[in-house]
């Protein structure tokens, strides 16, 4: 299917690996000239060149921290200097430590809240005007399942990953009447080195091994396992063409119908816990 895309123009944010790092290949694929922005410097650059190389598009790499509103404003300026325009923003930088309350500290909320929540904020402030002057646009903010399917040994990322869909839908009914369309995917587990850091999370709080944990999770999915970044890739891609002009403010989970509740349960039971399994 042709996506309407190519000639187009994108901004992704936490690009250089991960689901980030797919989005702008799959959107570098549909012909779309992207800038993809993240802290790491040198392993932006080499996903830049390997990104190019693969698709033969342009890619401009951009290095940025989006919990600082300076960079997010230059990283959107930055896009308009060398495209002209800014047809696409995916906000996908950001992740929240993993843990229960009592096993975090004061400065896991500051971490998660002002990139997971604020960066999107940022991203979207800088992005707006440009998309507002040349008549429309498409917002896709990459989120997380536990904004709608809460996770108590990921309190950081509910909070902050609820914050980030509400905006979403706040911003589709503000500006959808200007042509700027605001979407929102939220992926369960997914295979990154970031699922890694919440399986050992989720293992020290439940106490049960890393390996475990990783099973636990894809036993909780009914597909029966965890996806790949590139399976999240394609459904942002979709939202931010033209196949998808009518869809806005829309919410989609991206988690093969996990149901996390059993996470728990085999975590439970694996280590005798039987009367909290119940």
């Amino acid at each position: 299917m042709n996506l309407g895309l190519e000639g187009k123009t994108a901004l992704v944010t936490g690009a250089s690996k991960g689901i980030g790092r797919a989005v702008a290949t799959e959107l570098a694929r549909e012909g779309v000239k992207v800038t993809i922005v993240a802290r790491d410097a040198d392993r932006l650059e080499e996903a830049a060149r390997a990104i190019q190389a693969e698709t033969g598009s342009e890619v401009l790499a951009v290095p940025g921290d989006l919990t600082r509103w300076e960079d997010a404003r230059r990283a959107v300026e930055e896009t308009i200097n060398a495209w002209g325009r800014l047809d696409v923003l995916v906000n996908n930088a950001g992740s929240a430590p993993g843990g229960c309350i009592l096993d975090l500290e004061p400065h896991h909320w500051d971490q998660a809240l002002q990139l997971k929540f604020m960066g999107y904020v940022r991203a979207t402030y800088a992005a707006l005007p440009h998309m507002l002057r040349q008549g429309g646009g498409a917002i896709v903010n990459v989120i997380g399942n536990d904004g709608v399917k809460p996770s108590y040994w990921e309190v950081t990322a509910t909070a902050a990953n609820a914050a980030d869909i509400n905006l979403t839908l706040a911003l589709a009914d503000q500006y959808g009447s200007q042509g700027i369309r605001v979407n929102a995917v939220n992926p369960g587990p997914v295979n990154t080195d970031r699922w890694q850091t919440l399986c050992e999370a989720f293992a020290r709080d439940m106490g049960v091994t890393p390996e475990q944990a990783n099973a636990f999770a894809a036993a909780s999915i009914p597909l029966g396992r965890i996806a790949e970044p590139h399976e999240v890739a394609w459904v942002v891609v979709f939202l931010a063409s033209e196949r998808a002009s009518f869809v806005n403010g829309a919410i989609i989970n991206i988690d093969g119908g996990q149901r996390k509740a059993y996470m728990e349960l085999l975590a439970r039971q694996t280590r005798g816990d039987w009367k909290l399994a119940i």
